[in-house]
């Protein structure tokens, strides 16, 4: 009998771990220094493009001299990029998370290894001649198909490649602000599709790695350093929970409207390569008229942070931002979605807090946590990653004090998002394709059922001892359905499995024990149905024997799986009231309301 070689439970810690987390510390290593070459590049890029120089150094389009020709400058730049995408990987185009989700669920976490090269390049190159994206989109995809790469190259196993894929991607967000904590939410919530030791220790230490990157590369200052906010008072939270309602109302119009956009450039009569470049109109147009729409824009999140910002530059960033960068993104070029998010949130928020210190002086908000609370709510509506935008804002600004008004308006920006959009702006993309991430964590009930709970008594019993013709006889007169028979020796000990097939091709006097198969695999009460189920298909099997102290306990058959994990489901669903549930309760209610009545 075959006990051997049983499947190895999901989640499990093994030497596979480690021998994942030290192939994902170097990976964000490599993503780290790849996200400061990256920076480097927009930097570069950006200072050729509009002011004509060759330096690194960091500054934004918004002071260039150009006049009406930086029009053109985007343009020029998605026709690179454009073509890129037509002769490199159409892979380019997009957001980055959608796209690795997409090969996460479909593709066994495959993604070319060319992207490694063309994504950072072409968003470099979008960034740089005026897109209005930030850095982290593409590193993070780049950090993904880094993973993706190296867990190709090696031997391992589709979900330890998913592992080195989220790890990769989050140690590239990490490395840009600087926010473990949040990138390690972000895989769970949007790359991982679970959470177990076996994938959060990897990417956990890769997004360490990724933030020691960015202290040796970047510096140890807040990304977003903001002046100390106050100590909320219960007016103020209350004020900003309101607050995150209608941010989460905004962030699904904006979803919606992403993919509106992408629509409309799926009917123009000319192939996608051109798209970018028509895109990149609309951002030269409104670049021009407002500057500071164009580019990564890292620093206009901390001037709305400062709380100090006039009401042209807000309502710009609000509507123009959101117009150049909806624009250009749903025409298919290189770019991302958190930065422009945080930019349009942030000053959506502080535009609300004007309105409501108008109208209700004694409310008790400050501006800057208004522009706080509406940069990470819109990323929680929009993504519904709502961990991640809350501990984003804490890790990136540093304010401990903004803890409370950003759970209220992220969760309720997150909640208000759920009864007006179907999917996220993440997963949208590939919910049209007919692909459905997972929405939720739930306990697996699979794991919470034993063979012991779903074992049943075989309808017959056969012993090695009998003959073909005997047990055909038996089989005549039990209603016996299974493929297999269950065979156990003269002193009820199991001996292994008889293929009813065997016995129209054997000879009436043939003994059992001549057909039965002895390598049996078989069942202990404690296995779960994970395991059963996992053994059904690798032993081909229709019935597998449950086996204790030697004895055989019963079998498990699939129907048995199927009806016990039902009731589970249905019992989980059942909704049970102890107020209703109680007549007495509701007879001594009824008594008092008619003396009360009297």
């Amino acid at each position: 009998m075959d006990h051997i070689n049983r499947p190895e439970k999901a989640g499990k810690v093994s030497r596979r771990v480690f021998y994942l987390s030290m192939q994902a510390l170097l990976n964000a290593v490599l993503v780290g220094m790849v996200a400061k070459a990256l920076v480097l590049l927009i930097s570069l890029i950006t200072n050729l493009s509009f002011y004509g120089e060759l330096s690194f150094e960091e500054r934004g389009p918004a002071g260039h001299h150009l006049g009406w020709v930086v029009i053109l400058v985007p343009v020029i730049g998605s026709l690179i990029v454009g073509v890129m995408a037509r002769f490199g990987s159409k892979a380019i185009r997009g957001h980055g998370i959608p796209e690795a989700m997409e090969n996460i669920i479909l593709n066994e976490s495959r993604i070319p290894p060319v992207i490694t090269i063309l994504k950072p390049l072409s968003a470099a190159i979008s960034i740089g001649t005026g897109g209005p994206f930030g850095a982290e989109g593409p590193i993070i995809a780049t950090g993904g198909a880094m993973g993706s790469f190296t867990g190709q190259v090696i031997h391992i196993s589709s979900a330890e490649r998913k592992v080195l894929l989220a790890a990769g991607a989050c140690a590239g967000m990490s490395a840009i602000f600087g926010s473990p904590l949040a990138a390690i939410l972000l895989a769970i919530e949007l790359l991982l599709f679970e959470f177990s030791p076996r994938s959060v220790i990897p990417v956990a230490l890769s997004c360490i790695a990724g933030a020691g990157m960015h202290l040796l590369l970047f510096g140890n200052d807040p990304v977003f350093a903001m002046p100390p906010i106050p100590v909320v008072s219960d007016m103020a939270l209350v004020t900003y929970v309101l607050m995150g309602a209608a941010i989460g109302v905004v962030a699904a119009l904006v979803s919606r409207s992403v993919y509106w956009v992408e629509d409309m450039f799926e009917h123009l009569p000319i192939h996608w390569m051109w798209w970018p470049a028509i895109g990149a109109v609309a951002v030269g147009v409104i670049g021009y008229f407002a500057p500071h729409t164009m580019g990564v824009g890292y620093d206009n999140i901390k001037t709305l942070l400062t709380g100090e910002v006039t009401l042209t530059l807000m309502l710009s960033l609000c509507v123009l931002k959101y117009l150049s960068w909806v624009i250009s993104l749903g025409s298919g070029t290189s770019g991302g979605t958190l930065a422009p998010l945080f930019t349009i949130g942030g000053a959506f928020g502080a535009l609300m807090g004007v309105v409501v210190l108008q109208l209700f002086p004694g409310s008790g908000i400050n501006l800057a946590t208004a522009a706080l609370i509406g940069m990470a709510a819109m990323f929680a509506g929009a993504s519904r990653a709502l961990l991640t935008a809350i501990v984003f804002a804490l890790e990136t600004t540093g304010q401990p004090h903004g803890l409370l008004p950003l759970i209220g308006a992220c969760t309720t920006a997150y909640f208000v998002s759920f009864f007006l959009m179907k999917g996220s702006i993440m997963t949208e993309k590939i919910r049209r394709r007919g692909v459905h991430a997972p929405e939720e964590y739930i306990p697996d009930v699979m794991q919470q059922i034993n063979a012991a709970m779903v074992v049943v008594q075989p309808e017959m019993m056969v012993k090695d001892t009998f003959t073909a013709a005997q047990v055909n006889i038996l089989l005549d007169n039990h209603a016996y359905y299974q493929q297999h028979l269950l065979v156990t020796d003269a002193d009820g000990r199991f001996a292994g499995y008889l293929d009813r097939q065997q016995l129209l091709v054997a000879d009436e006097n043939t003994m059992i024990a001549q057909l039965v198969s002895r390598t049996a695999p078989f069942l202990l009460p404690g296995d779960d149905i994970n395991m059963v189920a996992q053994m059904l298909e690798k032993y081909q099997l229709s019935v597998l024997a449950v086996i204790e102290d030697n004895r055989l306990k019963g079998m498990v058959t699939a129907a048995a799986i199927m009806h016990t994990y039902s009731e589970k489901q249905l019992a989980s669903a059942r909704y049970h009231s102890a107020f209703f549930g109680n007549t007495r309760l509701l007879r001594l209610m009824a008594r008092g309301k008619r003396l009360l009545v009297r």
